[in-house]
C-alpha cells in the first residue's frame, strides 16, 4: 500500500487521539487500539480520511492475547506495520507508598510496562521481517520517568522502566533498520491530566494548579520524529507546559 501504517495505542481519547489525527492528516493508514470501540470511532470520525485507512481494534495492552489479535489484523489490513506509537498507560489511584495497594501496582505494571513490551515486540517482528524491512518504535515516557511526583510510584517505576525498554529497542533494532525513541510529556490538557489544571499535590506538600498545553503539540512532536528517515533517530525528546514546576525549585 502507498500509506505507511502506523498502530497506535491509546488511540480513543487524549494524546493517543491527537497523534492517530495528526498522523492521518501526514498520510498514514492507522490501527487504532484502545480499551473502547465507541472511543476509538469517535477518534476516526474526527478525521476526513478514506474508510479504508483507518482499522478500529479494541485492545487491552496487558493481555498478549489481545496484542497478538491487534497486530494480525493490522497486518491483515495493511500489510506492514511502519510506526507504533506505544501511548497506553494509566497513572493509578495515588497513594503515599506505605499504603500503596499491591494488586493497583500490578495493574498500573501490566499496562504501562508489560502491555509497552507486548506491543513493541510484536511490531519489532513485524518490522524485522517485512520487505522493504525496518520501522520506527515512539515510546510515550512521560515527564515522570525523570521526576516523580508524590504519590504515585507504579506510574512512576514504570515510566523510569520505559526509558530503558527505549534503549535495548534502539540498541538491538540497529541490525534490522528499526530505530526506537521515546517522548516524554508534561501537562498536556487531557481527561487524565484535567486534575492537574484545578489543582494538584506538590512536593512540599502543598496542593496548586499547574499550567498545562494543548496535546496537539505532542502530536507535533510525535510527527516530527515519525518524519525522519531511519538512518535518523530522536533518541529522547521532551515536550511540556512551559509554566509547569519541572525545571528549577517549582
Amino acid at each position: 500500500m502507498s500509506r505507511p501504517v502506523a498502530v497506535v495505542t491509546g488511540a480513543g481519547s487524549g494524546i493517543g487521539r491527537a497523534v492517530t489525527l495528526a498522523l492521518l492528516d501526514y498520510g498514514y493508514s492507522v490501527a487504532l487500539a484502545g480499551r473502547r470501540t465507541e472511543a476509538l470511532e469517535e477518534t476516526i470520525a474526527d478525521s476526513e480520511v478514506v474508510p479504508d485507512a483507518t482499522l478500529a481494534v479494541p485492545t487491552d495492552v496487558a493481555d498478549p492475547a489481545a496484542v497478538d489479535a491487534l497486530f494480525d489484523a493490522a497486518l491483515e489490513r495493511f500489510g506492514r506495520i511502519d510506526l507504533l506509537f506505544n501511548n497506553a498507560g494509566s497513572f493509578g489511584r495515588p497513594a503515599p507508598f506505605e499504603d500503596y495497594a499491591r494488586e493497583e501496582w500490578r495493574t498500573v505494571v501490566d499496562v504501562n510496562l508489560t502491555g509497552a513490551f507486548l506491543c513493541a515486540q510484536r511490531a519489532y517482528r513485524a518490522m524485522k521481517e517485512q520487505d522493504p524491512r525496518g520501522g520506527r518504535i515512539i515510546n510515550n515516557g512521560s515527564i515522570s520517568a525523570h521526576t516523580p511526583r508524590p504519590n504515585a510510584v507504579a506510574y512512576t517505576a514504570t515510566k523510569h522502566a520505559i526509558t530503558g525498554l527505549t534503549k535495548q529497542l534502539a540498541l538491538e533494532g540497529r541490525a534490522h533498520g528499526i530505530a526506537c525513541g521515546q517522548i516524554d510529556v508534561g501537562n498536556a490538557a487531557t481527561e487524565m491530566t484535567a486534575g492537574i489544571a484545578r489543582g494538584a499535590l506538590q512536593a512540599d506538600g502543598t496542593t496548586a494548579p499547574e499550567a498545562t498545553m494543548d496535546a496537539a503539540n505532542v502530536a507535533r512532536a510525535v510527527l516530527y520524529m515519525a518524519a525522519l528517515p531511519l538512518d535518523a533517530n530522536v533518541l529522547s525528546m521532551t515536550v511540556m507546559a512551559t509554566g509547569m514546576p519541572f525545571v528549577g525549585r517549582g
